[in-house]
């Protein structure tokens, strides 16, 4: 199911994506909706990196151990 939602962008940013959606022979809208699905998952994996930076308890390693760990 999908919902309609309106924004306001600036006209550049209109424009830009105006230009890669005839490019790719793609809809507006499709090339939003990936932006934002971007978007929500970037923020997803910054968030959770910046709970274990904060989270005392989590163990950390040296950058030796883990290149010796990365080598297998």
């Amino acid at each position: 199911m999908s919902t309609a939602i309106s924004v306001r962008l600036p006209e550049k940013l209109a424009l830009d994506i105006d230009e890669i959606a005839l490019e790719t022979e793609r809809a507006r809208s499709f090339h939003i909706q990936k932006a934002v699905e971007m978007y929500i998952k970037e923020y997803a994996d910054l968030q959770i990196a910046l709970d274990r930076l904060n989270d005392p308890t989590d163990p950390t390693i040296s950058l030796q151990e883990m290149r010796t760990k990365l080598e297998l």
